[in-house]
Parts: C-alpha cells; structure tokens; sequence
C-alpha cells in the first residue's frame, strides 16, 4: 500500500473512533456537574452517584430515563440522534442538566 492510502485510512479510522466517545456527569450535592455538556453523536454519557440520596434521571419527552440510580452506582445512555437534551432528576426535579448532541462538536 501507499503511504498516501495508509494516511487515508488512519484519519478515516480516526474519525470513527471519536463517535465512539464516552462523558461522565457526576451527581453530587444534589446537582449535576458539569450540568451542560456537547457531545458528538455515538457517544455513550456516564452519570456517577456520589450522593447518599438516590437519584432517577427523566426527560420530558421520554427520550431517556433511569431506575434509581444509588450511591457510587451509575446509568448510561448512548446519544446517537442530534439534538438539544434536557434532563431532570425524577426524585428532585430542581436538578436539570443539557446534553447537546451535534455532529461538528
């Protein structure tokens, strides 16, 4: 192979691999943190409990949702549409957050 054609599939593989990125939100103090984030499409958000209380994630238009997410437990959902996500805490729902979904992040 060419060194121009090994390049080409480095960058395009390269460009895969970030869809395939992860975030972490970390619940503490009965907030999200951070409580706004943008990400690409394909990548998998972490949210971390490190309340005593448990929490439960929702959204208004039910894109997502979480059981009771306990103490030092954590959910995961992988964003693959784009779009603006707003998201609360079921249990305590003064706690919201956004996750913006878009492909030129």
């Amino acid at each position: 192979m060419k060194i121009s054609t090994l390049f080409f599939i480095a960058v395009f593989l390269g460009g895969q691999a970030s869809a395939n990125e992860t975030s972490t939100i970390t619940i503490q103090k009965f907030a999200f943190a951070p409580k706004e984030i943008t990400v690409a499409p394909g990548t998998k958000v972490t949210w971390v409990n490190k309340d005593e209380t448990p929490h439960a994630l929702g959204t208004s238009d039910k894109s997502f949702a979480s059981k009771a997410i306990d103490t030092d437990d954590t959910y995961e959902y992988t964003f693959v549409k784009e779009g603006d996500f707003s998201y609360f805490c079921t249990l305590h729902p003064f706690m919201t957050g956004v996750i913006h979904v878009h492909a030129g992040k």
